[in-house]
C-alpha cells in the first residue's frame, strides 16, 4: 500500500484521473490536477483560504439562474473567456475579429425585418446600425442572421429587471440579398458589471475597474461560414482601455455619428435627431 504524502499525493491523483474513458477527458483531468496542486503549492495555500474559496464558489452557484450567469462573470473578469475566444477562433485578419459572449445573451430573441424597431418603447437616443455582412473573398452573405442585444441607456439589460418579463433591447435580424441589414434601437451606455454577487465582492477588493465601454452585441451564423461571437463599440466611450471583460479591439471601435431629424436608413423618417453606426462584417469561411 502507497501512504499519501505531500511529496506524492499529485502522482497518486494524477495516476487516478488518467484512468478516465475518454481520452480527451483524461488530458483535461490530469493537466487540472498538476495545476491546481501546483497554484496550492506556489502560494502555500491555508485551510482557511481553500474554504474561503470553496465558499465562495458556492455563492457563485447560488446566485445564478436562466437569467444570470454567474461563472461567466467570473471567467470574463478573470480573462479566460477571452483567452478561449482567441485560442478557437483564429480568424483571418480580413475577418471581424470574435471577443466574449458574456453573461447577458438570451435564447430566443424575436425575429425582426429590415430595420425593425427593437427598442420599441425603451427610452433613449435612436440607434441605426447599419452594413452588411461578407465573406472574405467580397461577396455578400445573404441569409446571415445577426442576433442583437444590448444594454439600456441606463446600463442594464432585461435579465436584470425583474419587472421585465418580455424581450427587451434584443431581436434577430436577417441580412438581405445583398447581405445588407438594418438594426434599429436606441444608443447604449456604458455600465458596471453587477457588483452584488460574488464576483463583484472579489472585484470590489481590487482597483480594478467595474466598467464596460458602451456597446452592442452582435452573434452574427451563415451557413458555410464560422459562427461569430462579438461586440460593436462606440468610438470615444469611456473605458475603452480598462472593459473589465477584456472585450475591446480597436477593429470592432465604431462612430457613432450624429444625424439631423429626417429620412432613416429602414426607408422611414424620424422626428428627432438621431445616431448611425455603419459596420460591415466579415465572416470566416468553415474550414
Amino acid at each position: 500500500m502507497e501512504l499519501v504524502t505531500e511529496d506524492n499525493i499529485t502522482e497518486l491523483a494524477e495516476r487516478r484521473w488518467a484512468t478516465a474513458h475518454d481520452p480527451r477527458a483524461k488530458e483535461l483531468m490530469t493537466a487540472l490536477v498538476r495545476h491546481l496542486h501546483a497554484f496550492a503549492r506556489e502560494v502555500r495555500l491555508t485551510e482557511a483560504e481553500w474554504m474561503a474559496a470553496i465558499r465562495w464558489l458556492t455563492s457563485t452557484g447560488q446566485i445564478s439562474d436562466e437569467k444570470r450567469e454567474e461563472f461567466i462573470l467570473a471567467s470574463d473578469v478573470l480573462g479566460l473567456s477571452m483567452l478561449v475566444v482567441q485560442m478557437n477562433h483564429h480568424f483571418a485578419p480580413e475577418a471581424t475579429p470574435a471577443t466574449v459572449l458574456g453573461p447577458f445573451h438570451i435564447d430566443g430573441s424575436p425575429a425582426l425585418d429590415f430595420g425593425g424597431d427593437m427598442s420599441d418603447g425603451v427610452e433613449g437616443t435612436p440607434l441605426y446600425v447599419t452594413g452588411s455582412v461578407r465573406s472574405l473573398d467580397g461577396s455578400p452573405v445573404a441569409g446571415a442572421l445577426l442576433d442583437v442585444w444590448q444594454a439600456d441607456a441606463e446600463g442594464a439589460y432585461e435579465s436584470q429587471l425583474p419587472e421585465i418579463d418580455e424581450a427587451r433591447l434584443r431581436a434577430k435580424y436577417t441580412a438581405r440579398a445583398d447581405g445588407s441589414y438594418c438594426v434599429r434601437t436606441i444608443a447604449p451606455k456604458g455600465y458596471s458589471i453587477p457588483m452584488d454577487g460574488p464576483v463583484g465582492d472579489l472585484i470590489s477588493r481590487t482597483d480594478i475597474s467595474h466598467f464596460r465601454p458602451a456597446h452592442v452585441h452582435f452573434l452574427v451564423t451563415a451557413e458555410g461560414h464560422e459562427p461569430l461571437i462579438t461586440h460593436l463599440f462606440q468610438e470615444g466611450a469611456e473605458y475603452l482601455d480598462s472593459d473589465v471583460v477584456f472585450g475591446t479591439k480597436q477593429e470592432l471601435v465604431v462612430a457613432f455619428e450624429p444625424r439631423d431629424p429626417g429620412p432613416t436608413p429602414d426607408g422611414g423618417e424620424s422626428v428627432v435627431p438621431w445616431v448611425e453606426a455603419r459596420y460591415d462584417f466579415v465572416l470566416q469561411p468553415s474550414s
